[in-house]
Formats: C-alpha cells, sequence, structure tokens
C-alpha cells in the first residue's frame, strides 16, 4: 500500500558545502540545514524541462519556502555512486519524509512524500532518530535499496546515528537560537499539495 504524494520529480540535491556526510558501512547519512524558496528550486530543475514543469504545476501559489534539518539516507553498491534513499524533511512549517525509488536506468522513477503529523506524534526530530534506530533496515527495504547480501553493520549504523542525532539537534537550536523559527505548530507558513516534491 502506497499512501502520500507520489511525483516523478527527484528529491532537490543536497547542498554540498551545507551537508556533513557520515559513512556507516553499506550506509551513508547526511545532515544538512536547509533553506528552500521558489528561486533554488526552479533553479535546480531548469535543466530538466519535464521536472521543472512538474515543480511548477504542483507547487503552492507564489511558491514553497521553508526551512529546517534534513537527513539523508543513502546506500552504496559496487561500481555505482551512493544513492538516496530516504530523506526525513525536518521543516518547521510542513515537516515530511521521503521514499526515493529507482528506474533501471539509475534516475529516481518514484518520489513518494509523505507528511509527518506533529499532532500525533510531537516533534519530528526524535521521531526520525528513533526511526534510523529501530526501523531503517525495513524503510530502506521499502524503498527498493540493493543492500549489500551480507545486510548492515548494526554496530557500526548504532554508533552513527548517535552522531547523527548530535549533530542534528545541534544544527536544528542553533538556527531556532538564531532565527528565531517558529516552533512547530506555530509557524506562518501555508500548508499546500507540492510543496515538499523538491524538498
Amino acid at each position: 500500500m502506497t499512501i502520500g504524494k507520489i511525483y516523478t520529480i527527484p528529491p532537490q540535491p543536497p547542498v554540498e558545502e551545507n551537508t556533513r556526510w557520515l559513512d556507516a558501512g553499506a550506509l551513508r547519512f547526511g545532515v544538512e540545514y536547509r533553506e528552500l524558496d521558489p528561486a533554488s528550486l526552479v533553479a535546480s530543475y531548469a535543466d530538466n524541462a519535464e521536472h521543472l514543469a512538474e515543480l511548477v504545476e504542483r507547487s503552492p501559489d507564489g511558491g514553497f519556502t521553508d526551512e529546517g534539518v534534513s537527513i539523508h539516507v543513502s546506500t552504496s553498491a559496487p561500481g555505482r555512486d551512493h544513492r538516496e534513499h530516504l530523506r526525513f524533511d525536518v521543516f518547521d512549517g510542513e515537516p515530511h519524509y521521503h521514499y526515493i525509488h529507482y528506474g533501471d536506468d539509475g534516475a529516481v522513477s518514484i518520489n513518494n512524500v509523505i507528511d509527518f503529523d506533529t499532532t500525533a506524534h510531537g516533534e519530528m526530530l526524535p521521531w526520525v532518530i528513533d526511526t534510523l534506530r529501530h526501523r531503517v533496515a525495513a524503510m530502506l527495504e521499502h524503498a527498493g535499496a540493493d543492500l549489500e547480501p551480507t545486510g548492515l553493520d548494526a554496530a557500526i549504523v548504532a554508533t552513527t546515528i548517535d552522531r547523527v542525532a548530535e549533530m542534528a539537534l545541534a544544527a536544528q537550536k542553533a538556527q531556532r537560537t538564531a532565527r528565531a523559527v517558529p516552533l512547530p505548530g506555530v509557524g506562518h507558513l501555508s500548508g499546500a499539495e507540492g510543496s515538499e516534491a523538491g524538498g
């Protein structure tokens, strides 16, 4: 069963200079503080007419603006680069997460975006860290990740997730303090379908 919204447009690529990558065997975790605006999203897809058209069609009036911590989960396999299969966008306005599927040609074929319910689950970041600790393998399988036959090294993954948690919490706290970002549920942004497509 598929829940959430389905896009063919891939998520906006991480900004490398704003992203800290941590290797954990067959996995790679990235922690990034992201500030999205309509101009940056258009620039990301400007070289692909189909992707840009989908972004424009499914964006809210005036485009999408949001910010927050993003946690990327990528896998490696012999003979290819890392592929991001999971993304958790702990945004202040519209928190959500992604299952990212790839086609036989190696391109993103499905970007499944699922809104996070803060009323039911509270703050998203603690939920993300708990999910990474206990459900990351199942979520990667759901996203079609081709993990190594030996599977994941639980000890290495657990230690790395501890570091991810520390970095994400520090980034969130620093930015909220510096920018006086509203807490979830008190934000000024209005929800609209398509705002998370490039998130």
